[in-house]
């Protein structure tokens, strides 16, 4: 076990910050125990890694085993948001002004992890987020590997919560048939699109290093990868205060609601109304989301497919 400690300039909101890596709650390679530390299993350039984080205000405490454990704790305050800019933010509108006083803790992470954001994000085109978590919980817990766990009867070993999965490697992805994506929900435009991704990583994965429009740019060159998934992406693995999701059901009406009382809004309508936040949108609508301002559902829920059963 190696282990590390980080405080924070000002407050901090670990599980608000480190939440949005979480796919669904029961996500095999993300999980919270009973003491509410968070334990998150990854995949570094040096291996499987598995990550404990736990909040003491004003400290954070981490610990991490595996070979990738050097990795993740010697950037351990870039993941946890050192090198975000909250104090820049201004709010012009009053639900948006409402929400950052009251998550002044709110920090946008950085994994640095350009393929395990971008994976869960392909898996989560065109359907629901239940059918997406699903299909993301299935093929961890079918083709991952068991995260690192600490030593047999110690305290942390007691306190990791059960069945926690590492995602698959690339050679791995690339093995898995086709059957098995149709069981887990995944058509094969996704799954096609997912191969891709994985056969090009080496070139992905320096998008964490670019700034927003090349990285934007080089995620684009996957087909099947458009705007909406590379803003998903560059969210969690750059920490991209600016990657303003595209393409969503229904982000547009929930910012034309929050901030013009508009129940109807497109793409063009929401980048219109954040043109004030211009360099932080992708922050003011985190705090808009979390504001719990949102327009009154008229349209139908979307129709759940499910393919397995096809």
């Amino acid at each position: 076990m190696l282990e590390r400690e980080w405080t924070p300039p000002g407050p901090y909101d670990l599980r608000r910050s480190v939440g949005v890596l979480r796919r669904g709650p029961y996500d095999p390679a993300f999980r919270v125990d009973r003491r509410g530390a968070v334990w998150r299993a990854t995949r570094t350039p040096h291996g499987p890694a598995t990550l404990r984080l736990a909040q003491l205000r004003p400290r954070v405490t981490a610990a991490a085993w595996g070979p990738g454990a050097p990795w993740l704790l010697d950037r351990l305050p870039v993941l946890l948001g050192a090198g975000d800019r909250p104090e820049e933010f201004t709010a012009h509108h009053g639900p948006v002004a409402e929400a950052h006083r009251r998550h002044p803790g709110l920090r946008l992470i950085r994994t640095g992890r350009v393929l395990e954001a971008l994976i869960p994000s392909v898996l989560e085109q065109k359907i629901t987020t239940e059918e997406a978590y699903r299909a993301w919980r299935l093929l961890l817990r079918r083709f991952g590997e068991p995260a690192p766990a600490p030593a047999p009867g110690t305290p942390d070993a007691e306190a990791m919560p059960p069945g926690m999965r590492v995602m698959p490697d690339r050679r791995t992805w690339l093995s898995i048939p086709s059957w098995e994506w149709h069981r887990a929900g995944v058509d094969g435009k996704r799954s096609a699109t997912v191969l891709r991704a994985v056969r090009l990583a080496p070139r992905l994965e320096q998008a964490a290093a670019m700034e927003l429009p090349d990285a934007l740019a080089r995620l684009q060159l996957v087909p099947g990868v458009g705007p909406w998934t590379a803003a998903e992406v560059l969210q969690r693995s750059n920490g991209a205060a600016d990657a303003v999701t595209v393409g969503d059901l229904h982000l547009p009406g929930i910012v034309g609601h929050a901030l013009a009382g508009r129940r109807e809004a497109d793409d063009a309508e929401m980048l219109r109304l954040l043109e004030p936040y211009a360099g932080q949108r992708y922050r003011a609508t985190r705090l808009i989301l979390l504001s719990g301002v949102s327009p009154p559902r008229r349209a139908p829920r979307m129709r759940r497919w499910d393919i397995a059963r096809l």
